[in-house]
C-alpha cells in the first residue's frame, strides 16, 4: 500500500522559517507566510518537513489512491521558492503570464525570489486555486 510521504505534521512553521540559511529567503518567507495567511484564512501548518500549507482537502482517484494534502502552500527551498497550487486549475495559466519572473513544474510555481512576482496575482493564484479544489473535492 502506497503511503503519502508529505503529510500534516505538528512542527513549528516560525521554527522551519529561522532554519532557512538566506536572509532573503527568510524575508520572503515571512512575507509569504502573511499573505497566504491572509489570503486563505487558515493556520499555516507544516507539511512534511519542508512544506508551509494553508487548509486542506481530502482526494480520492479513480485509481482508488486517496489521501489529504495542503489546499495551497510554500517552500523556501535552498535554490528556488516553492509556490504549491492546484494542478489542472484552469486560471492558472492566465494568471501566471500576469504574475512575473517564475517557472513552472506540474503543480509548483517556482520563483528566486518575492520581488520578482507581482503580490496581487500571487493572491488572485492563491483563490482561484482554493476554489478549483474546493469544487473538485467537496467535503
Amino acid at each position: 500500500m502506497y503511503e503519502l510521504k508529505t503529510k500534516e505534521t505538528d512542527h513549528s512553521v516560525t521554527q522551519f522559517i529561522e532554519s532557512v540559511e538566506s536572509e532573503k529567503k527568510k524575508q520572503d518567507a515571512y512575507e509569504l507566510l502573511d499573505i497566504f495567511t491572509e489570503t486563505t484564512g487558515y493556520e499555516a501548518k507544516m507539511w512534511g518537513t519542508s512544506i508551509i500549507g494553508f487548509g486542506s482537502y481530502h482526494y480520492k482517484y479513480a485509481t482508488g489512491h486517496e489521501g489529504d494534502a495542503a489546499l495551497v502552500g510554500f517552500s523556501p527551498r535552498k535554490a528556488k521558492i516553492s509556490l504549491y497550487f492546484a494542478p489542472g486549475e484552469t486560471e492558472r495559466d492566465e494568471l501566471l503570464k500576469k504574475f512575473g519572473k517564475h517557472t513552472t513544474g506540474k503543480a509548483c510555481v517556482y520563483i528566486n525570489k518575492l520581488d520578482d512576482v507581482d503580490r496581487e496575482v500571487l493572491k488572485e493564484l492563491i483563490v482561484a486555486s482554493i476554489k478549483y479544489l474546493r469544487e473538485r473535492y467537496p467535503n
